[in-house]
């Protein structure tokens, strides 16, 4: 294939219609009159790739990728841990999040994993691994894409102890931490690690050292789990490289931290259109709101250029 000047595309799910082979082919029909040469594939395909548990029906994927690589058109190949199957969150219930007021989730939409659960890392190991075995070596797959707009937290057990862990590595000991954070003040001297929480409506709400680790702290085990995806499958595509969709003027990661885990800085472009009618009814205008994507496009170049 030639080389690649500018990707053009965007995500494509085709597992929504596997069982219409005449909208798969019209889809890549479609792409090439749009010029489209670049699709990310998979960012929601894992109960398509993993019906049952250890059950794992990856011919699908490789078909679509290699019908679009035929065509002129590589794949950005995703890594499916932003939204688990059904059986796992019900076989598993430490997968799903524990909200700030300590209640666990349901079996709900997505971006909702534990990231901190062994089990979940566990379930998303073998599934990268899979991936990583069957395609990365493929010449047809041009970029690895981790999960899915990372966001988020957890306020599990787990999540509880895994922050007093990374409290102490950041302070060292409650003397250290109770200055930092003015614990002093309304009398909120820690005098156990255990006694620590994190913040929640009906507990903690109003130490301001505490919101804010709490918030690092999310930040890195959002981090953290970008790594450990990655280095699984770096384990058996050496070569590849990585990127990670972020969001626009979004807070709960520190990007300019994640953006040292990646090879290429990325962020979602929802682009809207809305019909605006001047004076004159027979002036419409197509009024284009760039001005997010003409301040963040920018942003997400100096995340790259800053490590280069």
């Amino acid at each position: 294939m030639q080389q690649l000047r500018l990707l053009h595309g965007g995500d494509y799910n085709p597992e929504q219609w596997l069982d219409r082979p005449d909208i798969l082919a019209q889809d890549i029909e479609l792409m090439k009159k749009a010029h489209v040469n670049t699709v990310t594939l998979g960012v929601f395909s894992w109960s398509t790739l993993e019906p049952q548990e250890g059950v794992f029906e990856l011919d699908w994927l490789a078909d679509i990728v290699h019908n679009l690589y035929a065509n002129g058109i590589y794949t950005i190949l995703a890594t499916p841990s932003a939204a688990r199957p059904a059986w796992m969150a019900h076989k598993y219930p430490e997968v799903r999040r524990v909200r700030a007021d300590r209640v666990r989730e349901l079996y709900n939409r997505r971006q909702n994993y534990c990231y901190t659960s062994p089990v979940y890392r566990e379930k998303v190991r073998i599934i990268d691994q899979m991936l990583a075995q069957r395609f990365g070596n493929d010449p047809a797959v041009l970029l690895w894409h981790i999960s899915n707009e990372m966001s988020g937290d957890c306020h599990c057990e787990l999540c509880q102890a895994a922050f007093r862990r990374w409290l102490k590595a950041r302070y060292g000991s409650l003397d250290a931490l109770n200055k930092a954070w003015n614990a002093r003040f309304w009398s909120h001297d820690y005098t156990a690690w255990e006694q620590i929480e994190s913040p929640a409506p009906q507990g903690e709400n109003a130490v301001q050292g505490l919101a804010l680790d709490w918030k690092r702290f999310v930040s890195d085990r959002h981090i953290d789990f970008l790594k450990f995806e990655r280095d699984t499958v770096k384990k058996f595509a050496p070569d590849a490289k990585f990127t990670v969709n972020m969001m626009y003027r979004f807070d709960g990661i520190d990007y300019f931290k994640m953006s040292k885990e990646i090879d290429i800085a990325s962020w979602d472009n929802y682009v809207s259109i809305s019909l605006r009618s001047s004076d004159s009814a027979k002036s419409k205008l197509y009024d284009f709101p760039i001005t997010k994507s003409s301040i963040f496009a920018p942003y997400c170049l100096s995340l790259y250029m800053e490590y280069l």
